[in-house]
């Protein structure tokens, strides 16, 4: 089994105000550098852990592996692996969490994913796979040596039925060995709020991360938002719509609106924080910044 001390739920549980970054896997050479720049930037903040995206599709398996296993090997951050049920079989998964085990890496994010064609397009399993994130999370937890995280979404997935069945899958997937969740971007406190009591209610005390993305391109996070069910409230359309062109004023009123969620997020008990980073350090640290949180 996963060492205690490497085990993300359970650190969240005890280890006081989480604090943790999301990268995705180099396209090219550039991209490799930046990522790197950015993760030497972000490791003196001592995160709680750091998770590598895996692409639609699966399409960045075996990049997402590789930098995985090199955060393991290279840095003093806990790392977490994202793991799809997209285009894999059963014994293929199994072939990638030997990846991970061999490589040291014992924490993993679970989900069902996006078909390559995204995350609106109609869901098709894989043959000999898995058709939903519960059924993952299920062989993962009974072949044992991992801690397992699940996606969450405030606003409820895109393909929910409602809020309340949206909570039954989360509840399902805790039930089914998750021992954390973190969410999908978002904007409004209250729509995180409102699942984590939905979770309560059902009877569940699964710690739950928001997921943090500020806007630094109000276009691209509407784009961006329209796919994956998360909405920009007409106040802070408003409050960016404002500063106009001038992309400097933007990006500033961007950091402050995340700050500011993120200060009622902790103000209101959430457990921390995931920062959804781009492989871009300067935005995290404009809003560690605001929020006094230092190396």
């Amino acid at each position: 089994m996963a060492d205690d001390a490497q085990r993300i739920g359970q650190l969240i549980r005890e280890g006081g105000r989480s604090f943790s970054f999301e990268f995705f896997p180099p396209k090219d050479e550039a991209g490799e550098v930046a990522l790197w720049e950015a993760i030497s930037a972000l490791e003196p903040y001592r995160p709680t852990f750091v998770s590598v995206t895996y692409g639609a599709g699966g399409s960045t398996r075996d990049t997402t592996v590789r930098v995985t296993e090199r955060i393991a090997r290279e840095t003093s951050m806990v790392p977490m692996a994202h793991l799809t049920c997209v285009g894999h079989t059963a014994e293929e998964i199994d072939g990638i969490l030997d990846a991970y085990a061999a490589a040291g890496v014992r924490n993993v994010m679970l989900l069902r994913g996006d078909p390559s064609e995204g995350p609106r397009a109609p869901w098709t399993p894989t043959p000999g796979g898995f058709t939903y994130a519960s059924e993952l999370v299920e062989r993962v937890r009974d072949r044992g040596g991992f801690d397992i995280g699940v996606a969450a979404f405030p606003e409820g997935h895109p393909s929910a039925a409602s809020l309340d069945a949206d909570a039954d899958v989360l509840v399902a997937k805790a039930k089914a060995g998750a021992s954390f969740a973190v969410t999908q971007m978002f904007f409004r406190a209250s729509d995180y709020f409102g699942l984590v009591e939905r979770v309560r209610d059902r009877g569940v005390d699964l710690p739950i991360l928001p997921g943090i993305m500020p806007i630094l391109n109000l276009a691209a996070i509407r784009r961006q938002g329209e796919l994956i069910g998360s909405s920009v409230p007409d106040d802070i359309v408003a409050r960016i719509s404002a500063k106009g062109d001038d992309k400097a004023a933007v990006r500033a009123e961007g950091i402050a609106i995340a700050a500011e969620l993120c200060e009622e997020l902790l103000a209101g008990g959430a457990p921390g924080l995931h920062f959804y980073t781009l492989n871009r350090s300067k935005a995290t640290l404009e809003i560690f910044a605001r929020l006094n949180v230092t190396v």
